[in-house]
């Protein structure tokens, strides 16, 4: 009998689920056809995978060869940093530089892990190999399910379709590199971040979240013109701390019910309030 189990209702963002069990009154969502988490995890799998063709033809417009740039999608597999690679080393970044920076960027994965391996709990001997398969994709599709069955098929689907999709049409696009001559005036390379941008607005939900990105991508854009490549991707992750300390500041602030010495203000006995 296959497993049924219902997740925990989301008690934040669209699509946040919590790992705790449900609160007392709470319902568990209703279940999702296999059928209909099948179709958007397909939907999803086939239009990032195919823009696995930009990224062969990126990286083989940047000097790399047919062998390093398919050995990048077989076993980095996470289309933004190889981008930010290739795109560093294209703009004659310091391999290392270019790297460091790919690195950092497929960071989130690693977070993207701890939480799906909450909502999935596969079994010990399968999960080195499902970990490959966490990327942006797979998890945006499996996180709003609603039982543990469709979040597993949810991710089976996008990570197995997605894997296949975008090495196959790396090579396609690594071979036929040279037929399209000057890579760069098709502006291919905007292919996999503009998907990725469209998969990740929808979770910016809060404020800060909006705030953090904004100010990422404006750290990025800045020190672009004027540090070498791949090194704007590494110090855009400031945007973080930045806004954190900025938030922590303004709790601390004026109308927090504390004076200027940082003493709680209180009201004298029978006096009025102006």
């Amino acid at each position: 009998m296959a497993e049924q189990t219902a997740l925990p209702e989301s008690t934040g963002s669209p699509g946040a689920i919590t790992a705790g069990p449900p609160g007392p009154g709470s319902e568990a969502r209703p279940d999702k056809p296999d059928a209909a988490v099948v179709r958007d995890a397909l939907g999803v799998g086939i239009a990032v995978g195919l823009s696995g063709f930009a990224f062969g033809v990126t990286s083989a417009g940047s000097g790399l060869s047919l062998l390093q740039t398919c050995v990048l999608s077989l076993l980095v597999f996470t289309g933004a940093s190889q981008f930010a690679l290739v795109g560093a080393l294209a703009a004659g970044g310091n391999p290392y530089t270019a790297a460091a920076g790919a690195f950092f960027l497929g960071i989130r994965n690693a977070f993207y892990g701890l939480r799906l391996s909450q909502l999935l709990a596969l079994p010990r001997a399968v999960r080195p190999f499902a970990a490959h398969w966490v990327i942006d994709e797979t998890t945006a599709v499996t996180l709003p399910q609603p039982t543990r069955r469709a979040a597993r098929i949810g991710f089976t689907v996008t990570g197995l379709t997605l894997y296949v999709l975008w090495n196959l049409t790396t090579l396609v696009g690594a071979l036929g590199a040279e037929a399209l001559g000057d890579t760069d005036a098709w502006g291919l390379d905007a292919a996999s971040p503009a998907v990725f941008l469209a998969l990740l607005a929808p979770m910016l939900t809060s404020t800060t979240e909006r705030v953090t990105a904004g100010l990422a991508v404006v750290l990025a854009l800045t020190l672009l013109p004027v540090l070498p490549a791949g090194v704007p991707v590494l110090l855009s992750a400031l945007a973080a701390p930045v806004v954190l300390f900025l938030m922590g500041r303004t709790k601390k602030g004026p109308g927090n019910g504390k004076g200027s010495n940082g003493t709680v203000t209180r009201r004298k006995k029978g006096e009025r309030h102006s």
